[in-house]
């Protein structure tokens, strides 16, 4: 069996917690990445222990401060309410039914400037690593953990052979890649994880490419060494 240092010793990280504080705050911070717009408002619906148990963990003030951007090691974390304030961010915690295989849950409702949602359903799981198990309406299994490309298309033939085609040309090799949809026909998701760090420029390649709606470019893992 495998065993990681944060197995072991945890992350580094402003207590008292790994799961309630280090991963909540990183869960949240992976979050605002997905979403990837700015947002002036944002909901956490807290389920499990985090809705329990956390407030005496500082949850709340972790969760609001890694969509602020702040990392788990972050002092400014005790002072999440204050920093939002001071940017304008408007925030609302609420206890939720998620039925979800996780304690340490968190459904995250991001209300961006331009007017559209997005949605972010994800997990502590010790240690201060976390889970995303739902983007919008898209089931995933994430772990934020290497390079990630999300991928909105049509789900239509040609499509995936692009893709990865493209991947190729470009010398990026994928680790792992997982492929959801809709409905038959419809819209669909490639969860893209990579061994290479991905460039931004390979958003634009992927929109030219027929049948692609809308790419996330995610260098997890990178941005954090």
């Amino acid at each position: 069996m495998n065993i990681s240092v944060f197995d072991v010793i945890g992350p580094i990280m402003i207590g008292p917690s790994s799961s309630h504080t280090a991963g909540a705050a990183r869960l949240s911070r992976i979050a605002a990445q997905i979403c990837g717009k700015p947002f002036d408002k944002v909901t956490f619906g807290l389920y499990g222990s985090f809705a329990k148990t956390g407030a005496g963990h500082g949850t709340d003030k972790a969760l609001l401060a890694g969509a602020l951007g702040f990392k788990e090691d972050d002092e400014r974390i005790a002072d999440a309410y204050r920093y939002a304030a001071e940017r304008g961010l408007k925030y609302e915690f609420y206890e939720a039914d998620l039925n979800v295989e996780y304690e340490n849950s968190c459904k995250i409702v991001f209300f961006c400037t331009d007017g559209s949602k997005t949605t972010i359903l994800g997990s502590s799981i010790g240690g201060g690593r976390i889970i995303i198990t739902k983007i919008n309406d898209t089931q995933t299994e994430l772990y934020a953990e290497r390079p990630t490309i999300i991928i909105n298309q049509e789900d239509k033939k040609g499509v995936i052979s692009s893709i990865t085609q493209l991947l190729a040309w470009q010398g990026i090799n994928v680790a792992l890649m997982r492929l959801t949809r809709s409905a038959k026909g419809k819209t669909a998701t490639s969860l893209i994880e990579t061994d290479d760090v991905l460039p931004i420029t390979l958003k634009d390649l992927f929109l030219q490419l027929d049948g692609i709606k809308d790419v996330r470019i995610l260098n997890f893992g990178v941005e954090e060494e």
